[in-house]
């Protein structure tokens, strides 16, 4: 499908704000490479049968979606190839089944595409995606995309990556609508319109790739697993810290605080209590400055997640972070690493497939007495969502 198959939106909802000038510390969460780079940030074999989860739509039908702050966007037909910004939602597309027509991503170190190694059939290659942040974001590369759709909220291009207006709508024009809310984070002050949790944002795409039963699908196991997760929880849960190191090894982090974003569901979900908030600590995505040891001290959590992105291995994890508190003057009073409760706190960026892999992740960390080393999802079921090989 090309630029004239798509039609303008309907409404314009998306609000007019000024460039905001990104600074070496917010991109940490944003646009930016892993670890030291220059920042911007099966249970048992499934015996579910295939069905055909996509409907196209006929070429004499319209294709209408809605979303804030974009408001009704009208395509000739369902978009086939795509385009976001953050992995949250490249996440999603994936999950709905549209992996092949993503054709890039704002930093592919931010986008956990390692966790799909894990499933059976799903395979995206991130090497093969463009790249949209190279050291800042031009139209030039959305003219050569070429693509359906932006499913970026525009409000992130003007006020996090210094485009303008003008800029949104040539792009609108030439190419393509964008379909997008910023829902990793809330706290931006000039996010003003409708929040969208992860899921509410996840059946918004499920209507823009006409994909309702695989969204369906991936909702109902949500809940099988988040429930089963939660059952297990003890009565007494743990305050923590959320940090993303300013360097490696670190000596000072930015602070995350867990807060209703979709980027803190697996800490929301397994009732942890924020350590940094309880202190009056700022987020670094809201223009909070970094945090240092001792003031760290002062806090003194009972677990810290270290976010870095991209894929960490454990003993790179051990090397350059655990072993560095361990032996550190004032790192090594914590609570948290004196009782080992120091582990890693994956990606920025989470759809509802890098959800899972985190939540896990983050139940292991938390209460390793509950749940060990043990899976938490069948690796299979999820392939099968995504693969099209399940029963509506």
């Amino acid at each position: 499908m090309t630029a004239k198959d798509v039609k303008t939106p309907t409404r314009r909802r998306y609000l007019k704000f000024g460039s905001a000038a990104l600074t070496a510390g917010l991109l940490a969460g944003c646009t930016g490479g892993s670890g030291g780079e220059p920042a911007d940030d099966a249970k048992g074999e499934s015996t579910e049968t295939a069905t055909s989860t996509s409907a196209t739509t006929r070429p004499d039908e319209s294709h209408v979606v809605a979303m804030e702050p974009v408001g009704e966007v009208t395509f000739e037909r369902v978009p086939e190839r795509w385009l976001p910004y953050t992995g949250d939602y490249a996440d999603m597309g994936v999950a709905l089944g549209q992996g092949d027509g993503l054709a890039g991503i704002g930093v592919r170190a931010r986008f956990g595409t390692h966790h799909y190694d894990e499933l059976p059939g799903v395979d995206v290659d991130a090497a093969s995606l463009t790249e949209l942040w190279q050291g800042g974001t031009g139209k030039e590369l959305f003219h050569e995309i070429d693509a359906d759709v932006h499913v970026i909220d525009p409000n992130f291009m003007i006020n996090r990556l210094q485009w303008s207006q003008s800029d949104v709508d040539e792009i609108e024009a030439a190419v393509a609508p964008f379909f997008g809310n910023t829902v990793f984070t809330r706290v931006y002050d000039w996010h003003d319109y409708e929040y969208y949790s992860l899921y509410e944002a996840f059946e918004k795409l499920s209507h823009l790739f006409d994909e309702r039963e695989r969204f369906e699908a991936f909702e109902r196991y949500h809940g099988e697993v988040l429930a089963d997760v939660e059952s297990r929880l003890p009565p007494s849960t743990p305050d923590l810290a959320v940090l993303y190191p300013a360097e490696l090894p670190p000596e000072s982090f930015y602070p995350y605080l867990v807060g209703e974003g979709s980027q803190s569901k697996q800490w929301r979900d397994l009732r942890v209590g924020d350590a940094l908030a309880q202190h009056g600590v700022t987020d670094a995505q809201a223009g909070g400055g970094t945090v240092d040891y001792e003031a760290l001290l002062e806090i003194d959590p009972d677990a810290i997640a270290v976010r870095i992105q991209g894929e960490i291995s454990e003993e790179y994890f051990r090397e350059n972070v655990v072993a560095h508190m361990e032996s550190h003057d004032v790192a090594s009073q914590l609570t948290a690493v004196q009782d080992g409760r120091v582990f890693y706190g994956g990606l920025t960026y989470q759809g509802p497939i890098i959800h899972l892999f985190q939540l896990e992740e983050a139940a292991r960390g938390l209460y390793p007495e509950r749940f060990g080393e043990e899976e938490l999802f069948d690796r299979q079921r999820v392939a099968n969502i995504v693969t099209g090989a399940f029963e509506s």
